[in-house]
């Protein structure tokens, strides 16, 4: 159940209907949070209370293509421009002065992006899970070289319809293995990865292991529950999963769009939250120090015992990190 301090509503903007969880009194200071896949507003269950709390309006949409918002239907609906401008149009709506920017998994790389192609709406920009990149190619391309034939989830994403289908079948069971194979207690560790699977016949659940009974467990005790999952189960039972796969269909489009940027313009504070146990910086081993380039990076803070799902592992230690951020802000 959400806290009572919650509240629901629609914002049209940006040519879109978002569906959004906030808290907290309009004209406080404002942060947006965005979440990652395949998640949804209801991933900040835990931070927009403790935002509010602290002074802070907050606002956390469904992002186009999840839940109760709106999903257009072509591929090119959901690039940087689209997803960001998203962003910018909820500060707007808000009346806000620049707004905190915070972003988990594919939110992160919305926010880092935002933050380069909207400095002057970014007050502070945190990026969660996923660290500042800047591609040096075409992404897909980079991924190809790397991947060989070799399954690589994000390659597998790029066609329309078998992903979907795969995903669809039973949200439920989708949603149940990803959020356990990807938490700090499923995530078997580097050690135990091996080699990935050939691409061909293998799919995104493939070689997930069956999850445990609800309630999964984290560093801070249960963290998922059958209501939790029921959350999520309608959520992509309603939007189904092309949107949020569309996503990952831009990344050679957002590179296009982002060539001419560059980390010198997230001139903003910047701040990273990890969970030391996350395959994302398994697989970016070098994205820690890549941030140090940011003009005025303040560093990161990773959670023991803590995978992907950061805020909802650990939401207490997180909620520190990110307000203990925030505190520093002028």
């Amino acid at each position: 159940m959400l806290d009572a301090s919650i509240r629901r509503r629609i914002a049209s903007v940006n040519g879109v209907d978002l569906h959004l969880l906030e808290a907290g009194e309009p004209g406080a200071p404002l942060v947006v949070l965005a979440h990652g896949f395949p998640e949804g507003a209801h991933s900040w269950r835990h931070q927009l209370p403790a935002l509010a709390a602290a002074g802070y309006h907050a606002v956390a949409p469904d992002q186009r293509g999840y839940g109760r918002s709106s999903r257009p239907s072509d591929v090119a609906g959901y690039g940087i421009r689209e997803l960001s401008g998203d962003l910018v149009a909820l500060i707007d709506e808000a009346g806000a002065e620049p707004a905190t920017i915070v972003g988990h998994d594919w939110g992160a790389m919305i926010v880092w992006d935002t933050a380069q192609l909207h400095p002057e709406r970014v007050r502070a920009v945190v990026g969660v899970s996923v660290p500042f990149v800047h591609w040096p190619m075409p992404p897909t391309q980079l991924m190809k070289m790397v991947a060989g034939d070799r399954f690589l989830y994000i390659l597998y994403f790029q066609p329309v319809g078998p992903a979907e289908a795969e995903l669809e079948a039973d949200p439920r069971t989708t949603m149940a293995k990803v959020l356990w194979s990807a938490s700090g207690k499923g995530f078997p560790g580097a050690d135990a990865l091996g080699d990935p699977p050939p691409m061909e016949g293998t799919g995104f659940l493939t070689n997930m292991p069956e999850p445990p009974a609800l309630p999964y467990d984290g560093p801070e005790g249960p963290w998922l529950s059958a209501e939790d999952l029921d959350e999520y189960t309608e959520a992509f039972t309603t939007s189904g999963f092309f949107g949020p796969l569309s996503y990952y269909r831009n990344l050679d489009a957002n590179s296009a769009v982002m060539t001419g940027y560059g980390p010198e313009r997230v001139s903003m504070p910047s701040f990273f939250i990890g969970g030391e146990a996350d395959v994302v910086l398994v697989m970016d081993p070098s994205g820690l120090e890549r941030m140090t380039a940011l003009p005025d990076f303040r560093g990161s803070h990773l959670i023991p015992g803590a995978g992907h799902w950061i805020q909802q592992e650990a939401p207490d230690a997180f909620n520190a990190a990110l307000l203990g951020f925030l505190a520093t802000l002028p």
